[in-house]
């Protein structure tokens, strides 16, 4: 009989995970309590920023790129800057789902959308149940597995948001509708680990929101779609504190330039690289007089709080006191993106899927970017000061270690040659039926 691995939550982590355990010839559930997958990656769009281009190829030349090449085909630009960031692609908001659904589903993957886990069955300190509500009936639907990887993330529900940032804002989590965000793992007794802000307080603010492009001034517009990128002053007496841009996730554009600019990328929406900015005061700026937020919708009052549900894991992404479950994306720590978790979504799906079949489960190279990161942010979790900081390929802490240690390349056959001494060229694109 077939062995199952089945992925709860469907941004990019759980997208990767399940293509990952899927490509090792498993069968794979994916449950997603929304009406799409890809979470955030429904409004974020940047790719290969920095380090993020190594961690790319890296995954490439290991097997375990298809959602990146999806991303490459899907872009509306490439190889372009802005502040603190080069060689960064931007894709498309509008197509980027339904390109990854299919690759899922062409896969084999079996999905199921708007079915939120309300529970699990838990046996000798492994999960082999999972109980999922149907939104807007009476369905049920119980799911057997033999592995399982909680990718849920780490994200409201409306109370966090309430308690700890500016109230809820509508964003693209879109709880009020399809309810909190459900881990497994954490159902199934372990501890989640919360983040902190540099202040102590708890969680981190989602660190852009995006505008409506049409109600931004022609010139404005036109500069993004040629260019991908548009950067306006903001005159002194708007400027927001160094201090607030120290609520966002996204420490990476904790920089000067985006206090004193207002940074804007095409992603099919106006992505604004701020965690929220005042409506009064973003339409005081030049090009903006009639600016309207998209996501979140109050994104003149606030952004989604993140990071208050993260799991204690080994380097091989397995949850720690469960024997049969794996975690990515931000259930799996302070790493912060789209690319980092794809990733990780990938190595979980691909242990998950190993230890159901019998086989050692694998640790990336820490040689490599990728391995590199995953165990280096693991280790600072287990610290207070750890807690308090964020990591990414693309940015901040992170990319000045990448640096230092020489993991940092844009040239690609330079990474493959990387990966291939590592002996780990095409380890995920094993399969094992």
């Amino acid at each position: 009989m077939m062995k199952k691995v089945v992925i709860v939550g469907g941004g990019w982590a759980g997208s990767a995970a399940a293509l990952a355990a899927r490509n090792t010839g498993c069968e794979v559930e994916l449950f997603e309590r929304a009406d799409m997958l890809l979470g955030t990656g429904l409004v974020g769009g940047i790719m290969r920023n920095n380090g993020r281009f190594t961690a790319t190829e890296e995954m490439i030349a290991m097997g375990g790129g298809e959602l990146f090449e999806i991303c490459d085909a899907c872009a509306r630009h490439k190889n372009i800057e802005f502040p603190g960031h080069k060689h960064a692609s931007l894709y498309d908001v509008s197509t980027i789902e339904p390109a990854v659904r299919r690759a899922l589903l062409e896969a084999g993957v079996k999905i199921h959308l708007m079915a939120r886990i309300n529970d699990v069955i838990v046996e000798d300190g492994k999960i082999i149940k999972v109980i999922a509500g149907v939104l807007h009936n009476d369905e049920e639907i119980e799911a057997y597995g033999d592995g399982f990887v909680d990718t849920s993330g780490t994200a409201g529900p409306q109370g966090n948001c309430m308690k700890y940032g500016n109230g809820c804002v509508m964003c693209i989590y879109r709880c009020p509708t399809f309810g909190p965000r459900f881990s497994i793992a954490a159902k199934a007794g372990v501890k989640e680990i919360i983040g902190e802000k540099a202040d102590g307080t708890l969680g981190a603010m989602s660190g852009a929101c995006k505008l409506l492009k049409d109600s931004l001034a022609p010139e404005v517009k036109e500069e993004l779609e040629r260019t991908g990128v548009c950067v306006i002053a903001v005159p002194r007496h708007l400027q927001k504190s160094m201090e607030s841009l120290g609520q966002k996730a996204c420490q990476q554009y904790a920089l000067k330039e985006f206090a004193e600019n207002i940074v804007l990328l095409d992603t099919g929406h106006a992505k604004l690289m701020s965690a929220y900015y005042p409506l009064e005061l973003l339409r005081q700026i030049p090009g903006c007089a009639n600016a309207r937020f998209e996501d979140p919708y109050a994104g003149g009052i606030g952004n989604s709080m993140r990071y208050f549900g993260m799991l204690p894991r080994d380097n091989a992404l397995q949850v720690q006191s469960l024997k049969n479950v794996f975690c990515a994306g931000e259930k799996a720590g302070l790493l912060v993106g789209h690319t980092e978790a794809i990733v990780t979504g990938t190595l979980a799906g691909h242990n998950a899927a190993r230890l159901v079949l019998g086989l050692e489960t694998i640790e990336i190279s820490p040689e490599l970017a990728c391995g590199d990161a995953i165990a280096y942010v693991n280790e600072k979790m287990q610290t207070k000061a750890g807690l308090t900081k964020k990591y990414t390929f693309s940015g901040s802490v992170y990319f000045e270690r990448m640096k230092n240690k020489n993991l940092y390349s844009t040239n690609v056959e330079e990474i493959k040659k990387k990966v291939t001494q590592t002996n780990m060229r095409g380890i995920f694109a094993e399969r094992f039926d």
